[in-house]
This record gives C-alpha cells, structure tokens and sequence, in this order.
C-alpha cells in the first residue's frame, strides 16, 4: 500500500490523499448516512490526474470507490474498507451554449451550480431532486425526480460522456458529441447512466438544457381516496398537455408526519387529505397564471361535483413544494424508515399500494406506512416507519419487510425493484433475485468487455 500511496501522491499531491481518520470522516457516508469504513480518500483535480490514479490502483491491486456528493442512497458510492476517489475537485464552472441549449459540466459540478449557470441564460438541467447531487453522481444512478414525468430522467438528457475507463489503463474516452442527434454509431455513451460506477469513471458530460418556465402554478388537490389520483392524471394529461411538468402522490401519513415535524410548513387545507396529489404547470412567457388556473379549475371541476376531490389549493411559489420536500424529513424525524424504491405500470400503482399497504397493515401492524412519490411516472417512495416510540427496530425486519414488498412489485405487478436510486451493496441482492439469469450473463459480458478489472462496489454479472 506503501508503494500505491507514493505513487497516487505523485499524482495529485500529498495534500490531495486523505489518510487520517478525521479527514476520512466527512467523506465516509452517503445519503443513508451510514459509514462505509473507508481507509482512504483520494481527490484528484483533472480528468488525467482520474485515469493516472485508476491505472495505479490496478497496477498495485487496490480497490478504488468512486464518490461523487455522497447523496447516493444505494450504498454505490461507499468504500467498504476501500479507497474512495472524490471527484469534487473536477468542478470548474460549466460552459453553456445558449443557443444550441446544451452544458458541459465536469462530474464534480452540484446540480445547484450548473442550475444557478444555466439559469443566467434562461435555461434549467430540470432534474428536480430534494438533495443536491454531483452531475456525475447523477448520470451513475440515472436519476429521475419529481418532474420525469415532462423532461423525463438523466439519461434522456445526456448527449455526451468523458469517462476513465476501468481497463488497466485508466484510457479516458469520449462518448457522444455535442449535438441533438447522432446516430454515427453504436450507443455506448448510456451504458454509463444507471452503471453505479461499475465500469468507469464519469469525468464530465455534456447535457441538454431547457427553457426556464417563467410561469410555474402548483396546485396541491385532497382527494376522496387515492384511486382517484389515475382518473386524474389521465385527464391532466388530456387536458393540459405539454404543461404538466409534476404529478406527485402524497399519502395521508406522509402528510401528517412533515407538519407533525417540520417547521414552517402552511397547511393547505382545514383537513388533513386522505390522499392528495401535488401538480405542477408550467410554461413560457405566453402563458399567464391566471390562464394556468384556470386550466386547473377545468379539469378539476367535474371531479369535484362528483365528490372525488375535496378540495383545491393553488400556489405560485414554492409554498406546496416545500411540503413534498419535507416529506422524507417528517419521516426520519417520526422512526426508523424502511424505504422501497419501487415503480410499476401506472395503470396498477394503485392497485399496487391497496395490496402492500393491507397486507403490511396486518402482518407488520407496528409500521406507519408513509407513502409518497412520482404517481405520474408510476414510481412510488413506499416507505414505512418503525416509531421511535415503538422500541427498538427488530434487526431483520427491514429485510423482510423489503423483500415482500419487492416481490410484490416485481413478480406480481411487473415492475421494479430500483425505479431511480439506482443498484448498490444495499439492493444488490435483489438484482440478483428479480433479474433473470440470460441478463445478467448479457450484463457480465458487457462489463467485462468493457471494463475488465473491477471497480466500484457493484458486478452486475
């Protein structure tokens, strides 16, 4: 290790190696906030300083993790005894075309700062996500987000990738171009988006933009019962095309818990929803506010005469958002949370939700169930909270509750186990168990072609 040591530090500079425990502390943790027992932090500041350092690991053995902002909640971007390589360093500031709407960012570049440079120009990278994630971090999970449902995930927004391939050689690649659409070839630059950082490592993209709404209505609508939440998507949709950029779900728990524990929040309605879904519309300077309500108030209004909706609040701001965002806040404040990832097809999420919710109701009854998420994409956080006040969370609880919950999804609703937080040590398992063998025999080939020696903490072989 010695050896491997002199040689990364030859590299990045002595500085730039984190070996004593307080400096490895702030790096050993992700969005779980569970530590990894990493030995180490390497922080290169170039792409060349990335593929020196890669191709030294192989040379000398040693296993390197590849860690962008440490939001990751699949436990991809932790060390495990290893050596993390941090890419924060590779945050210059992003270059944006304006015209051909587009950003090259470096990996190590947050969200909020590639947002903060595309809004000078009018533009938004439109992931809307509740942490702040590193752009490489993002295209390694291929997140989603609240708004999937109009701009859809990172890889429908990635139009290039730089990436230190894990070959032996640390051989920095270009895959796609700055352009719109290319089809000059194969389509090896999405192998990257959803590859947990099992083949390389992403050291800048290119990536679309689009224009920053200037008009943005939310409403946030109670509903009678959840079932009404597709009857209502589907009319929106009909209705308001183009405009529908947001359609959440909000359980009645998960309501419940934010204003139970979350400060400031404004409480929409008198009566706390049974279900409620959050909307958004948005659009450019043709469309006003008072145009977007009442396109609100058109689809709505016959689900109200019918008794389906309850009731109506309407925002401009960013007062209904932050109720989504404190969400998962009220959760952890509440208990231990045993998160599910999961998405099937929208047209049985809510047959889906009565299922799961009924049968964990009746075999697990100490659980909260506090479900939220993407009605419109068909992803759904369901999550469930064992109370602090409850006692001590039973150690295999949250692997059998998981499990269920996973084959149901699955096996009984043809969906997935990981809908956008990506495959990791923490879900592994159920890669292996839910994909089928021909796949992952395809995937092994792959990855080995590819990337040869191993990276990271994921083999999808």
């Amino acid at each position: 290790m010695n050896d491997f040591f002199a040689a990364v530090e030859s590299i990045v500079g002595s500085s730039q190696l984190l070996t004593a425990a307080n400096d490895v502390a702030r790096y050993d943790s992700d969005g779980r906030g569970a530590g990894s027992g990493a030995s180490g932090v390497i922080r290169p500041g170039s792409a060349a300083e990335v593929a020196a350092v890669l191709e030294a690991g192989f040379m000398h053995g040693v296993s390197i993790v590849p860690q962008g902002a440490r939001t990751g909640l699949s436990g991809a971007g932790t060390a495990q005894g290893g050596l993390l390589l941090s890419l924060e360093r590779l945050a210059r500031t992003p270059l944006i075309d304006s015209v051909n709407r587009t950003a090259e960012v470096d990996a190590g570049v947050l969200l909020s700062s590639l947002n903060a440079a595309a809004a000078q120009h009018r533009l938004t990278f439109p992931i809307d996500l509740g942490a702040d994630p590193s752009i490489g971090g993002m295209i390694a999970a291929n997140t989603g987000g609240a708004r999937f449902l109009r701009y859809g995930d990172v890889r429908r927004n990635l139009l290039a990738v730089e990436v230190a391939l894990s070959d032996g050689r640390g051989t920095l690649v270009q895959l796609g171009r700055n352009v719109w659409k290319d089809n000059g070839g194969l389509e090896l630059k999405q192998l990257f988006a959803s590859s947990s950082g099992s083949m390389g490592v992403i050291t800048r993209a290119t990536l679309a933009l689009q224009p920053l709404p200037s008009t943005r209505l939310t409403a946030l609508v109670s509903l009678s019962e959840a079932s009404v939440a597709l009857a209502l998507l589907v009319e929106m949709e009909r209705q308001a095309g183009a405009l529908l950029t947001a359609f959440e779900g909000i359980s009645h728990n998960a309501f419940n818990l934010a204003f139970a524990h979350v400060p400031n929040l404004q409480r929409p309605f008198e009566t706390p929803p049974s279900y409620a879904v959050l909307i958004e519309l948005s659009g450019g300077d043709g469309l006003s506010a008072e145009q977007m309500t009442d396109i609100i108030a058109l689809i709505v209004q016959p689900f109200i005469e019918s008794g389906a909706v309850l009731d109506v609040a309407i925002d401009l701001g960013d007062r209904l958002w932050r109720i989504r965002h404190a969400l998962t806040e009220g959760l952890r404040a509440e208990g231990m949370v045993i998160a599910c990832d999961i998405a099937v097809p929208r047209s049985v999420l809510m047959k889906f939700r009565e299922e799961a919710t009924r049968e964990i109701a009746m075999r697990w009854p100490a659980l909260v169930i506090a479900d939220f998420g993407h009605v419109g994409d068909g992803g759904l956080h369901f999550n469930m909270v064992w109370p602090y006040a409850a006692g001590q969370l039973p150690d295999d609880l949250p692997a059998i509750v998981q499990s269920y919950v996973f084959e149901r999804a699955v096996l009984g609703y043809g969906g997935t186990f990981s809908a956008e937080h990506g495959v990791g040590p923490r879900n592994f398992d159920h890669y292996v168990r839910f994909t089928p063998e021909s796949v992952r025999s395809l995937a092994t080939k792959v990855q080995k072609a590819i990337a040869p020696v191993p990276l990271g903490r994921v083999n999808f072989g």
